[in-house]
């Protein structure tokens, strides 16, 4: 049994956004690792939706709750008391918050100061994984890359509502959740985590380059492709979601201040530099295993998007002993095949949901 298996078998997890792409996949490995799940967020919001997709409802506690709604969030963490939690809940596009920034500042910094404020009030013993974003850096549209204690910044009101979520996280760490205090019996610990841009079967979202294409070469019609020039550390799903996995392990068997020092902070986990790829690299790759046509579409009011976005990953290397696993032609070659395999047969997806996640913790896992 690794570490993950042992942190996780018969542990109470709560997993905030589990009706989404990341939160679908990670609840369907932590039920693998024989957690006992706990869900809270809206309904899926895409259609289809891997969380149906997956038929996680019958399979873990489920619950419908908006975490703008404080009082009710607090009355299920206080319900559930779970030993371990992961904040996935998020407005998550880029050029949805232009048209809407106000949702988006409050699901994505109000809705974390509402889970935050919960745990602090319940006091718990927990482990915290809050989820962020690379997109949380003030960017400088440079190949230098963002290490976890550069500043927070965003153009886009996405982007800033991830980094003033980070100033929220790091705030209540600091004010409620200090290391030198933590007590694995009675207190909560609290960690973040900045993943790159992930990819993976099962994203149905509009507005994102995987799920665009997979739905234009399905249809027999080009990939549009906005940005071809732009650079994005691209990452399989499952990279970040084993970081998550194994920061919430790391924090319970901290021993020492010291150790909790490192652990509970912020992390960047994103690809070998060798997957900071364009996104004209990406579309070219994902039509070698899928074959189609794409057709640039640049549009001159865009709005503003970064257009390079790269990641030092030196802190979760040395810390935590995590490592990305799948290169960037493995990771786009297991994301087409889930779409291929899913478009040929819809009823297969948790076949194939649970047959690349037994792939992926068969390498990652064998070092824990």
């Amino acid at each position: 049994m690794n570490l993950l298996e042992a942190h996780f078998s018969g542990t109470k997890v709560l997993v905030t956004g589990h009706t989404g792409f990341k939160g679908s996949w990670i609840s369907e490995w932590l039920l693998g690792l024989g957690a006992e799940v706990v869900g809270v967020a809206v309904e899926p919001n895409t259609q289809p939706a891997m969380f149906e997709q997956l038929d996680l409802q019958r399979r873990l506690e489920h619950h419908i709750l908006d975490i703008r709604d404080r009082e009710a969030l607090l009355a299920l963490v206080e319900r559930t008391q779970p030993r371990v939690v992961f904040h996935l809940a998020a407005q998550p596009l880029v050029r949805y918050s232009y048209a809407h920034p106000v949702e988006t500042f409050a699901i994505n910094v109000m809705g974390t100061a509402h889970l935050l404020e919960a745990l602090r009030l319940v006091d718990g013993p927990c482990e915290a994984v809050l989820i962020t974003t690379d997109k949380c850096y003030e960017s400088r549209e440079t190949t230098e890359l963002y290490r976890e204690e550069d500043p927070m910044g965003g153009h886009d009101p996405y982007s800033a509502s991830k980094g003033a979520a980070e100033i929220v996280i790091s705030s209540y760490r600091r004010s409620f959740f200090e290391p030198a205090s933590y007590d694995r019996d009675h207190r909560t610990a609290v960690g973040s985590v900045r993943a790159g841009n992930v990819i993976g079967g099962g994203d149905w979202a509009s507005d994102r380059i995987v799920p665009d294409a997979m739905r234009a070469i399905a249809k027999g019609e080009p990939i549009a492709v906005r940005n071809p020039d732009a650079t994005r550390p691209w990452q399989h799903v499952l990279e970040p979601l084993g970081g998550y996995l194994l920061l919430a392990a790391s924090m319970a068997r901290s021993k020492t201040v010291e150790q909790r020092q490192d652990l509970f902070g912020a992390f960047n986990l994103g690809p070998d530099p060798a997957a900071n790829r364009s996104v004209r690299d990406l579309v070219e790759a994902v039509i070698e295993y899928w074959p189609g046509t794409w057709t640039q579409q640049a549009d001159p009011d865009a709005v503003h998007e970064a257009k390079r976005l790269n990641l030092s990953i030196e802190k979760a290397e040395r810390v935590l002993g995590w490592r990305p696993v799948w290169d960037f032609e493995n990771a786009v070659q297991k994301t087409v095949d889930w779409y291929r395999n899913v478009h040929d047969d819809p009823d297969s997806a948790g076949d194939v949901t649970r047959t690349q996640i037994a792939e992926y913790s068969g390498v990652f896992g064998s070092d824990l």
